[in-house]
């Protein structure tokens, strides 16, 4: 069974290893996280468990999730996402049940999913790697897009790499390796970068190597 938990961002550091050597780590805030409904075949066509992160105030919620939360006792949660499992994977857990970071251990390899970081409208060079025209005088070829295809069909083919909107995008980089766990701080200390903002909002899950 695949290990998972929710958290956010809380930046980039480094620790060192027992050679002396720096390694540069991501701190994320993993959980705690509290399961809020198991979801059956029989009742909704396929088997998922729904898991919550963050506490927030009831005010914050709309009558739907207030009743939700209320139907099957947890306390009210910011974020909700379903993790999909096996039909005997569901027995192992009651809802209410509270999952922490202390599932992972170091030198566990987990995929980290999340929001890119929003960049906006950019241009071909920056969204793409483009390659530049030469920047002499008289070129008319500096960093525009250049070609579109053919004359023939007199339009631009679908999937085009074109000039627009930069980032925001869901990015999941795997095999990221655990360096260190603070079960009493539910900090997850992960080697390498990971996606999106500080304070964003990660789903890591244990790697499928």
């Amino acid at each position: 069974m695949r290990k998972s938990i929710l958290g956010r961002k809380i930046g980039m550091s480094q620790v060192f290893d027992e050679e002396g050597k720096a390694v540069p780590v991501t701190v994320i805030e993993a959980g705690p996280c509290y399961v809020v409904q198991k979801k059956t075949t029989e009742r909704d066509g396929y088997t998922a468990l729904q898991v919550g992160f963050e506490e927030v105030r009831r005010e914050k919620l709309n009558n739907p999730l207030r009743g939700h939360f209320k139907k099957n006792n947890v306390k009210p949660l910011r974020f909700l996402r379903e993790i999909r499992l096996e039909e005997s994977e569901l027995d192992e857990y009651t809802e209410g049940q509270e999952i922490k970071v202390d599932i992972f251990s170091p030198g566990d390899c987990v995929d980290i999913q999340g929001i890119s970081k929003g960049k906006g409208f950019a241009g071909g060079i920056k969204r793409h790697g483009f390659h530049r025209g030469p920047m002499k005088h008289g070129s008319k070829y500096h960093r525009r897009p250049g070609s579109l295809g053919a004359k023939g069909p007199a339009r631009v083919f679908k999937g085009r790499k074109l000039p627009g909107r930069h980032g925001g995008e869901k990015v999941t980089v795997q095999n990221l390796k655990v360096v260190k766990v603070v079960p009493d701080r539910n900090l997850l200390l992960v080697r390498g970068a990971v996606p999106g903002p500080r304070r964003g909002l990660l789903f890591i899950r244990s790697a499928l190597c």
